[in-house]
């Protein structure tokens, strides 16, 4: 083994155990990035890369805080923020560029921000951990970095909106991410603005979005077409209240190099349940620092002075210059407006009302005040660092002190109309306070100057919030008729359930708890793993038991292993990992220490319980999940044979093994039956040219036998138990299908091979 590739394993074992201890982005912290180039004319290919809007890369080693990773890629990041006459460039550092695998604490590339418009150094890093509070957002820190052992000076360092980005807030990464970032920014058009100009024809959108997923454009027209033309339906392709939060961020921080400015700048990622979800980005410039334009009132750009008192729905009373469906066709509706607003007074005083804002920024300018001071290719001069958090200084153009700026927009946004007058929550609470599943559970809030109260439930971590009315008419749970006490009821189905509560009146509206539905209360489900678990099937019935159509069909056994009663309702079958949801279990009970057969027929129109699919005989895995994909119980169950069960013993706990049935009963008194021996052929590769190469694995002696297309036999062999590898030479044969066939007592295994 050569030295790199022991360098490699030591540092990737490093990282595997560092993971765990320490994050990249932790803000306390200053990274050292070094970069050591192949190429003496590193800089001169970089900006060739740069000048052609290629996003090629070259080879580089890169220490990162002390340690080393080898042939890492390298090329310039964004868009305006680079240039061929600047030293202090913002990298894209892609880890494994050539090495598969290779991460630093968990990260596999690395984006660093050269802090240019901000002479603060302060506000990127700012933004994000004021957005973290409300929705998914990037961790950011600061880095110095180093090329060829000089100091470029200290950047953000920023995480990247990635695979390990959505499976860390989304549990998934695989479904459609699209970025808003159009090729060229039209300082007089529309960018990547979600209407439906450029029509039906989604290449058309080729050059405003960049698609980050292999797949994708179809689902995202479909979300453009319905934002655009289908407005009742937007809540079925949008997570509308992750859309809010994001302008409501973008408002309040005055953050208009996004959605809100030029259009551009965020991510759009298509969840599990097939709605789109904002992610910000690129926040370099926010707290005012970009101020050219708006598409509506200030189109043609505005003052710091207009920017304290931008109007945050400037897109509902004003005009559009350019179509805002994102904005506009949400604020139609009176309901989103008062959310909206509501986001906004919780930014406002839960950050800028007091002195939290001015504090975090002072401490952490100072923080980093060695390393800006040091930077000698920063953008800014040293004491307009020191002058910018609080007051305005110039260069080309002026950039507002943050501490002024959010001064004056507190004070305008804090009387701005909906902002004021809300209802308030004062407590809440749930009866019975330990329910079991299929109890009706009364949730009740004392609420003041509402006329209309709303709760919004899930069952599980990852299903959608069902939302219901509350009342206070002294009906369904509620005690006394308008006493101020709202109650909403629900049946509690055993597992977790999550809510929230949000109160309106005519001008304005409050969330509980404030974050919601990004933070919400909990009330924890009182059957957890293994309470009901996938007890028994049979997958191969041909005369063991017969469904109430005197049909012989495929059957799952459940069982509830604990001492209440289990709630089925939201919670699903399925043989298909990629789609756990795949069949709903019935609006039923399971008692104690009882049974439920699930017919696996594909005929739910018949009496009983059947699911819309059937069990492969040849062996599949089978789920239990609940409404957030939660997995619950699950198995791989192997070849099944006819009439005999697969099964767990103990009844309830025990592993699966071969079974005469017990259908709907214990499985403790069933006899074991032994599996027939085990046939395993594997051959490749396939398509072969000259050499054949076979595995074998049997439990027994075996005949190997080797046929052409009419059945002549070409190779016949014998061989022990084992595992057995062997070659068939076919360099003589003639192109064409051939068949490799291994017996052993009563199995058979078949290949067909190609020849060519």
């Amino acid at each position: 083994m050569n030295l790199k590739l022991i360098g490699f394993l030591l540092s990737l074992l490093f990282s595997i155990h560092a993971i765990a201890q320490e994050s990249f982005y932790k803000g306390d912290e200053i990274r050292e990035v070094k970069l050591t180039f192949y190429q003496t004319n590193w800089d001169e290919v970089l900006d060739s890369l740069y000048i052609k809007g290629h996003k090629e890369r070259i080879l580089a080693d890169v220490f990162i805080d002390g340690t080393k990773y080898d042939s890492v890629g390298v090329r310039y990041k964004g868009y305006s923020s680079a240039s061929i006459n600047r030293v202090k460039n913002p990298f894209n550092i892609k880890l494994n560029y050539r090495i598969k695998g290779q991460k630093h604490l968990g990260i596999d590339k690395i984006k660093l921000s050269n802090v240019i418009q901000d002479p603060s150094f302060v506000r990127e890093f700012l933004s994000y951990e004021i957005a973290r509070k409300y929705m998914p957002a990037s961790e950011a820190n600061f880095a110095n970095l180093y090329i060829n052992d000089t100091l470029i000076g200290l950047y953000t360092n920023v995480e990247a909106v990635n695979n390990e980005f959505l499976n860390k807030h989304f549990t998934s990464s695989s479904n459609v991410l699209v970025k808003g970032n159009p090729e060229e920014v039209d300082l007089y058009g529309e960018n990547s603005n979600l209407s439906n100009t450029p029509g039906i024809d989604s290449s058309s959108y080729f050059s405003l979005y960049a698609m980050q997923s292999v797949y994708g454009w179809g689902d995202f027209y479909g979300m453009i077409d319905t934002l655009n033309n289908f407005k009742h339906a937007i809540s079925d392709v949008l997570n509308v209240d992750r859309v809010l939060w994001m302008h409501a961020l973008n408002y309040t921080l005055v953050n208009f190099d996004s959605y809100i400015g030029y259009a551009q700048n965020y991510y759009m990622y298509q969840d599990d349940h097939g709605r789109f979800n904002p992610i910000l980005w690129d926040l370099n410039m926010s707290f005012g620092s970009f101020r050219l334009a708006d598409a509506s009132s200030y189109y043609d750009g505005f003052t710091i002075s207009q920017a304290k008192t931008i109007d945050p729905l400037s897109h509902y009373f004003d005009y559009s210059v350019y179509p805002r469906p994102l904005l506009r066709n949400l604020f139609e509706y009176s309901r989103y407006r008062k959310m909206y607003l509501a986001h906004i007074r919780t930014i406002i005083e839960e950050n800028f009302l007091d002195a939290d804002f001015v504090t975090r920024g002072e401490a952490l300018a100072e923080f980093i005040e060695n390393s800006v001071m040091a930077d000698t290719n920063k953008f800014y001069s040293n004491a307009d660092f020191q002058n910018n958090f609080y007051t305005t200084v110039t260069d080309l153009v002026e950039y507002p002190g943050l501490v002024d700026l959010m001064e004056g927009r507190t004070a305008y946004l804090s009387s701005y109309y909906g902002y004021q007058g809300a209802p308030s929550i004062d407590s809440i609470s749930y009866n019975p306070q330990v329910p079991a599943a299929g109890d009706t559970l009364t949730i009740t809030s004392k609420i003041n100057n509402a006329t209309e109260v709303l709760l919004s439930f899930r069952y599980g971590g990852k299903s959608l919030f069902e939302t219901v009315s509350m009342n206070d008419s002294g009906l369904n749970g509620d005690e006394f008729p308008l006493d101020g006490m709202y109650t909403a009821q629900v049946v509690y189905h055993g597992a977790d359930l999550a809510y929230y509560i949000f109160a309106e009146n005519d001008s304005s509206g409050v969330f509980s708890p404030q974050r919601a539905a990004y933070e919400f209360y909990t009330i924890a489900g009182t059957f957890s793993e293994g309470d009901l678990v996938i007890n028994e099937l049979m997958a191969s019935n041909k005369t063991s038991q017969s469904d109430d159509e005197n049909e012989f069909d495929d059957w799952i056994e459940l069982y509830n292993t604990s001492e209440a009663p289990i709630a089925l309702l939201g919670l699903f079958l399925s043989d298909d990992l990629s789609d756990l949801n795949k069949w709903a279990l019935p609006d039923m009970f399971i008692q104690p220490d009882d049974y439920l057969i699930v017919w696996a027929d594909s005929e739910t129109s018949q009496s009983g319980v059947h699911s819309n699919f059937k069990l492969n005989a040849t062996g599949e895995q089978l789920f239990l999940s609940d409404a957030g994909s939660t997995i619950l119980d699950s198995l791989t169950f192997p070849q099944q044979l006819d009439d005999v069960s697969y099964a767990r013993k103990p009844n309830g706990t025990g592993s699966f093994t071969f079974l005469s049935a017990t259908f709907n009963t214990s499985n403790d008194s069933a006899t074991i039956i032994p599996k027939k021996a085990r046939l395993v052929l594997d051959v490749h590769p396939n398509p072969v040219n000259e050499t054949l190469f076979i595995t074998i694995e049997s439990q027994a002696k075996s005949m190997l036998s080797f046929y052409d297309a009419v059945g002549r036999l070409l190779y016949s062999n014998l061989f022990t138990a084992g595992i057995i590898q062997t070659t068939i030479s076919t360099k003589g044969l003639k192109p064409g299908v051939y068949f490799s066939v291994l017996r052993s007592n009563d199995s058979l295994a078949t290949k067909k091979v190609i020849k060519f």
